[in-house]
């Protein structure tokens, strides 16, 4: 029987059977000093399995213990794969990369609606009910599946159902969601087929722009014992102090900043109860196991923000629970860090213009760092620049937009390859840093796709206007005091009369369902046509954001039987890894104590 260590792995599984009933999976925290019982293949089929029985199990296996396994030093990666939402960085890319010896990472970003549009679906292949039957609550688990499960997946000119909004009281759905949602990629991440671990690290990515579903998001992925938590699009000093308190089963707050009330003001906030969640559900004693405390890595654009996030973090320990850094510049797809200097204004459309400022010199920020690890990201993703920042005293690279493109990615295939057909007929694709495409006001990369995507002006400017998932929306202060949302995504008129400026509609994109779309989850619904007056299907179309590097993918086309393009990713850490020494080197024994 295999032994583990605490560093090395924090799932334990034990196998419950009878005769006539599936095996299922209970998941908890170990002791130093636990056996791992290797899981077996559980059926994908729809199960009730009675919370009693959950509770027996996981008692049983708290039990259960033995010595403890020399485990070696963990390595640092020199690949970190892109956490690219939504669900870009999908689980199956996640676990490839991290079975690779890289960080694989999942987007944790609107993996509610990932989540239940999967089920709506009919979950293919049956992996989210695979790791529902892990859960250590069936009872909850089987709450969603008779919601949101559709047998053989709903018919292509049906809308998917929705969940409630996210407030700052969030319904007890919308928690239970998030946290199912969450759990579900990360235990696949790090997961084989047959059930058993990899034993590779993984980890999540979040913007901290996208605020109310965090702490929800973290737990759930802690539970899957998430390694890493990798977090941009904003400054999450408060993300390390919530890690602290999640694994130790405390409460914790996430302050949210409402427009309308002073900076220095910490009047609003969402927050989070283990005790309270598990409270009444038959499974209070999931709330006292221990969980594994992720390593946080934020990312940043400066060396002044890394010593500020050094100073103003809230985690225990002498760097204040940071325990790394990605040090992300303006090539890089999604959301930029806008230029020194530089706000957005209302009816902006000129590419923001970043220069030497914007710049981070890697000598000067492993000086910064402070012995901590650090990758460099935004088209990095060469051996040149690893080379580069390795020699630099940095940890690696992090690289997205190579990964975006890997056959295992969770881009929508027919995009995937259109991109990819382009790239190998030699046509030259551009990306537009667009300063008014997100609600968020941070510039956002758009590949120009015309005829297919909202890049086309036509397309966009045909699109009916909804905010109805609303993870960009903003939190301000209403006249009888309460507070609202409002996002200049949604309908002009609706933004007006929630006292938003007209102006600032303009050029605004809904990220939220196309991105959504680009995944192959997109939203259609009835509209009418301005024509003729009549109800129309209207079906939500994509948004592909990528780096400025997005050219250097030809370099890995690998042209298939059917005539399709396509690369691994694999083939894509064998790229920049090739020629490297020493990619078996261990870290020092204090770098391992920092990242665990």
């Amino acid at each position: 029987m295999r032994t583990y260590s605490r560093n090395a792995l924090f799932s334990v599984i034990l196998v419950a059977a009878a005769k006539g009933s599936c095996a299922f999976l209970t998941r908890f925290a170990l002791s130093p000093k636990t056996t791992i019982i290797p899981s077996p293949i559980v059926s994908p089929s729809r199960m009730t399995i009675s919370a009693s029985l959950s509770t027996k199990a996981s008692n049983l296996a708290l039990s259960q213990s033995s010595e403890v396994r020399d485990v070696k030093p963990r390595r640092l990666p020199k690949i970190i794969q892109g956490g690219m939402g939504v669900r870009i960085s999908s689980w199956q890319l996640a676990r490839e990369v991290s079975k690779k010896g890289g960080l694989g990472v999942v987007s944790g970003t609107a993996m509610d609606v990932i989540f239940v549009r999967t089920l709506q679906d009919g979950d293919k292949g049956g992996h989210f009910r695979r790791a529902l039957a892990t859960f250590p609550d069936q009872a909850l688990v089987q709450k969603a599946l008779d919601k949101y499960f559709i047998e053989g997946g709903k018919a292509p000119d049906k809308p998917y159902r929705s969940l409630p909004l996210w407030t700052l009281e969030p319904s007890r759905e919308t928690q239970e969601i998030a946290i199912l949602g969450n759990y579900c990629e990360v235990w696949l991440a790090k997961h084989n087929d047959d059930g058993s671990p990899t034993d590779g690290f993984v980890g999540m990515n979040l913007l901290t722009k996208v605020a109310l579903p965090t702490i929800h998001s973290l737990y759930g992925a802690m539970l899957a014992g998430v390694d890493y938590i990798i977090m941009g699009a904003g400054i999450p000093v408060k993300i390390p102090g919530i890690l602290d308190a999640l694994a130790d089963g405390q409460d914790c707050t996430l302050p949210i900043e409402v427009s309308g009330v002073p900076s220095d003001e910490e009047l609003y906030s969402i927050n989070f109860s283990p005790k309270a969640f598990w409270k009444g559900t038959g499974s209070r004693h999931v709330a006292e196991i221990p969980l594994k405390r992720p390593a946080f890595l934020p990312i940043v654009s400066s060396t002044t923000l890394a010593q500020s996030l050094l100073k103003r973090s809230n985690g225990k320990g002498p760097s204040k629970g940071v325990d790394g850094f990605v040090v992300e510049l303006n090539k890089a797809g999604g959301h930029n860090a806008p230029p020194r200097g530089w706000h957005f204004e209302a009816g902006d459309s000129a590419e923001p213009a970043y220069g030497e400022k914007d710049m981070v010199d890697v000598k000067a920020f492993a000086k910064v760092a402070k012995g901590l690890p650090f990758w460099f990201a935004g088209s990095y993703g060469s051996r040149d620049k690893l080379d580069e920042i390795l020699e630099g005293g940095g940890s690696g690279v992090q690289v997205g937009t190579l990964f975006a493109l890997a056959n295992e990615s969770g881009m929508e295939p027919e995009i995937k390859q259109r991109i990819l057909t382009e790239l190998a007929a030699g046509h030259e694709l551009h990306v537009f840093t667009d300063p008014a495409a997100s609600p968020t006001g941070f510039p956002f990369k758009v590949l120009e796709l015309s005829g297919k995507t909202l890049s086309d002006s036509e397309i966009y400017e045909a699109r009916p206007r909804v905010c109805n998932l609303g993870y960009l929306r903003s939190p301000y202060l209403k006249e009888d005091g309460s507070v609202g949302f409002r996002c200049p995504a949604e309908p002009i008129e609706d933004f007006v009369a929630k006292g938003g400026s007209a102006e600032a509609t303009i050029g605004r994109k809904c990220l939220c369902n196309a991105l959504c779309a680009d995944a192959g989850f997109p939203q259609v619904r009835f509209v009418t046509d301005p024509n003729t007056g009549e109800k129309i299907l209207y079906k939500e179309p994509s948004l592909v954001t990528t780096g400025n590097d997005i050219n250097e993918c030809r370099l890995l086309l690998k042209q298939n039987e059917d005539g399709t393009w396509g690369f691994s990713a694999n083939d894509v850490i064998d790229y920049l890894l090739s020629g490297q020494v020493g990619e078996s080197e261990t870290v020092t024994e204090q770098k391992v104590a920092q990242v665990q």
